[in-house]
């Protein structure tokens, strides 16, 4: 069974859906707000940490705003963040706010994130929490792929239901119908090379793109150590 958090997030998942935003882009903004939000934890006892966010672009200066100024000033923190050194340029490096709705955004972070203690959570995010989207994408037969979502809902509580199953497929037309709907795929060239021609193959691009990723990973996990585990050496910058 899911912890309730994570049936919480995969639930609005579904609602932002809505709005376009695809699965990636929120595991992406859904990084970004966590990292702010334990970031701004680790201040507070027991860990009294000062924190390597700078406070205009902290947690606490997106909960004390709303509507547009929030939308606004989410986009300024990644912008902001992304332009730093160390860490937090690796974490927030060209990020982008992906919501459409300031609304959305607004109940993401006060709704759902900030009401817990993500630094304390006694049930983290599992490898079982992914069984139900492993069954159904069926990698290696996706011929036999079945949808598991339908129209109807059903009511988890007075006044509150949801999407039977959360799995669906998505047809060409429902996809290009969608805004900025694009399935054009191309690969960029960097006019900055001496020789343009000579990129190195996607497959060493993506090798380097991971190295990066995990280089990140090594300092993120100072700021999301789990009770019990070893603290992983990082950086003087984070401690």
């Amino acid at each position: 069974m899911k912890p309730p958090i994570v049936q919480k997030l995969w639930n609005y998942c579904n609602v932002l859906r809505d709005d376009g935003m695809s699965y990636g882009d929120y595991v992406e903004q859904l990084t970004y707000l966590l990292f702010l939000k334990m970031a701004d934890e680790r201040t507070q006892k027991p860990y009294s940490q000062k924190s390597i966010v700078p406070d205009e672009y902290s947690w606490q200066s997106l909960i004390k705003r709303d509507g547009d100024e929030l939308f606004d000033h989410y986009r300024h923190v990644l912008e902001a963040l992304g332009r730093e050194k160390g860490l937090l340029g690796l974490i927030f490096g060209k990020s982008q706010n992906k919501f459409q709705d300031p609304a959305k955004l607004r109940r993401l972070i006060v709704d759902l994130i900030d009401k817990e203690n993500w630094s304390r959570m006694t049930n983290p995010l599992q490898r079982s929490d992914l069984d139900d989207f492993v069954k159904c994408y069926k990698v290696d037969a996706r011929a036999r792929r079945k949808a598991t979502w339908s129209e109807d809902l059903k009511e988890l509580s007075p006044g509150q239901s949801e999407y039977k199953g959360r799995w669906r497929g998505f047809d060409y037309d429902e996809l290009v119908a969608r805004d900025e709907a694009s399935l054009d795929i191309f690969w960029l060239r960097d006019e900055s090379l001496e020789d343009s021609d000579n990129l190195p193959e996607p497959g060493v691009i993506a090798q380097e793109i991971v190295a990066d990723l995990e280089a990140a990973l090594v300092q993120f996990r100072e700021v999301t150590l789990d009770r019990g585990v070893e603290e992983v050496a990082t950086s003087p910058e984070i401690a």
